[in-house]
């Protein structure tokens, strides 16, 4: 049973995900109830795998970083995402007006898979530079380096990331689409293939997803990208998909080497204080410091 998990996870997550939000829509269903159900059930089934299946035991117990990881899902779940939810219809048509109707770039008239395929890829591509820039920018790393400030990784440091930081990579991804009239059931169709991804990318798992892994941005890839080395960890900064980096020659997967030697800020994270509190983490944006360690 274990190596049918550990082999099979991805498969069965993102395949049950996509048929139930396929099945809904034939039947008229709710479809965001469904991708959001899926993405629950993904995620507590992530949260107890890591006892039954764990990579690394030492990253089941508390480094002090509970706390904040918490306190960052509850910030993006019920105050970041219901606001930007809001604001980018509002913002597409503040974005059109003047310009007398709606600019329906979109093929629309596309098979509808065919449009959740584009406008996955569309998203993938756009939060892949913005992750790049995060790594690039000094101002940009800053917010960033929330989400590397842990020093193990499993299934609740997947909502690790900066208001800020994770609404950019919304609006640059999200934003296109709804100025170019993509249908929102379009847009619920990427998420039933992204979001168990992304349920799973940050798990405590011992997968080994095989050929999968250079497809989706599995557990096992994503390590590497929180590496306290800089050339390991600048790669791989697809969201659920590892197409941009095989493009752009970031993509990083070492099958005899699977994991980094250890992860977290890089160098001594440039001044960054990841060991306090949330709180005190956002109100360093106002004084960063002068040292940026990821060269």
């Amino acid at each position: 049973m274990k190596r049918f998990i550990a082999r099979h996870l991805y498969t069965i997550a993102v395949g049950a995900s996509l048929a139930a939000f396929l099945t809904a829509r034939e039947f008229g269903l709710p479809l965001e109830a469904v991708v959001v159900a899926a993405s629950v059930v993904v995620l507590v089934a992530a949260a107890l795998l890591e006892r039954l299946l764990p990579f690394e035991p030492a990253w089941r117990r508390s480094d002090g970083d509970t706390t904040t990881d918490a306190a960052s899902a509850i910030v993006l779940i019920g105050l970041v995402d219901p606001l930007l939810k809001a604001a980018m219809p509002v913002l597409a048509i503040a974005a059109l007006r003047g310009v007398g109707t709606p600019w329906r770039a979109f093929p629309i008239g596309w098979p509808f898979m065919a449009q959740v395929l584009l406008a996955l890829l569309w998203i993938e591509f756009a939060k892949y530079w913005s992750h790049r820039a995060h790594h690039r920018s000094p101002a940009l790393w800053w917010l960033h380096a929330l989400h590397h400030g842990s020093r193990r990784l499993y299934w609740l440091n997947n909502f690790r990331f900066h208001p800020l930081n994770h609404a950019i990579n919304s609006l640059v991804s999200m934003l296109p689409l709804w100025l170019a009239g993509t249908p929102a059931e379009v847009l619920l169709g990427v998420a039933a293939i992204s979001q168990p991804v992304l349920m799973l990318q940050h798990a405590n798992l011992d997968l080994r997803s095989g050929w999968l892994n250079h497809v989706f941005s599995t557990n096992e890839v994503h390590r590497w990208h929180h590496s306290t080395q800089p050339h390991e960890a600048n790669s791989n900064f697809g969201s659920a998909l590892m197409l941009w980096d095989h493009v752009f020659g970031t993509f990083r997967h070492e099958a005899g080497r699977r994991r980094p030697v250890a992860v977290g800020l890089f160098g001594n994270g440039g001044g960054y204080p990841s060991a306090r509190s949330y709180l005190q983490q956002l109100r360093s944006m106002f004084s960063p410091a002068c040292c940026y360690p990821n060269r």
